[in-house]
């Protein structure tokens, strides 16, 4: 289960990085690849359809190619996150709107397609989400979604952990793929299909791989460098353990586990 998470910190750090967040988030793009191709298994022909989360616009960019005769929303956490993807989807039949993936401003089965990508690993539980995504779904919709799952960073982490000494474990973790699966049942949704793939991005060092997911808004998921010298000394420690325990000759890799979710709501069929 994931830890605390301040959503404020989230908001605010994701507010901060849409104008870089593309140039940086590799992984997240090959997740926007394998999503189009799930949802495209599924068969459906949506008129309308919300992605959550939707970041700087790129899998609604895909997406409106593929079916462009619909009606799309997306919803994001950040303003600057909706104030990017409203550029990048200028002239596209695509609204954005500022709201919390936990709370959508949206009216019972308002949609035939729910989708996201790379969104809920940022909350503390996943049901209330979940849930709304089946709420504002019409019977018979699709819910398709990926997550970041808990072999996520496990490099980074073990490091961490290595060197704490007994200290707070602060870095961020992440659902296994039968908290998804469990959720999405208590969610209400029928036969769930839930499996995970590992990506792996290679970084020339350490302080590289810090400050790329700092670019992606995703700085949380490391430990917090604090001002003090015993703080400054535990991550030189932490960065010295990365790069002995795994450190390769072409870098240092991150892996990342990505769990993928597919669902329906019961009642009705949506299909070509």
């Amino acid at each position: 289960m994931a830890a605390e998470i301040d959503r404020d910190k989230v908001r605010a750090s994701f507010h901060r990085q849409a104008t870089d967040y593309d140039r940086h988030a590799v992984v997240q793009g090959r997740v926007v690849d394998k999503l189009l191709g799930l949802l495209q298994a599924e068969q459906v022909a949506p008129a309308s359809l919300l992605d959550i989360g939707a970041g700087t616009g790129r899998l609604l960019a895909r997406l409106t190619e593929l079916y462009p005769e619909m009606d799309a929303v997306g919803v994001d956490l950040a303003p600057g996150m909706c104030e990017a993807a409203a550029a990048n989807l200028a002239g596209r039949r695509v609204r954005m709107v500022n709201a919390d993936a936990e709370s959508l401003p949206f009216d019972a089965e308002s949609f035939d397609v729910v989708v996201s990508t790379s969104t809920y690993q940022w909350l503390a539980t996943l049901d209330g989400a979940f849930a709304e995504a089946r709420r504002v779904l019409r019977p018979g919709g699709v819910f398709c979604f990926a997550l970041f799952g808990e072999r996520t960073l496990f490099e980074l982490r073990e490091s961490y952990r290595a060197v704490l000494d007994g200290g707070a474990d602060r870095t961020h973790s992440f659902f296994a793929n039968d908290e998804v699966a469990a959720a999405l049942e208590r969610s209400g949704f029928e036969a769930p299909r839930v499996g995970s793939e590992l990506e792996v991005e290679m970084h020339p060092d350490v302080p590289e791989l810090l400050r790329s997911l700092k670019k992606i808004g995703a700085g949380s998921t490391a430990p917090a460098s604090g001002k003090g010298l015993s703080e400054r000394r535990l991550m030189l420690e932490m960065m010295a353990s990365y790069r002995k325990r795994f450190g390769r000759e072409d870098g240092v890799p991150a892996t990342y586990e990505v769990v993928y979710g597919v669902a329906r709501k019961g009642g009705g069929e949506l299909g070509e």
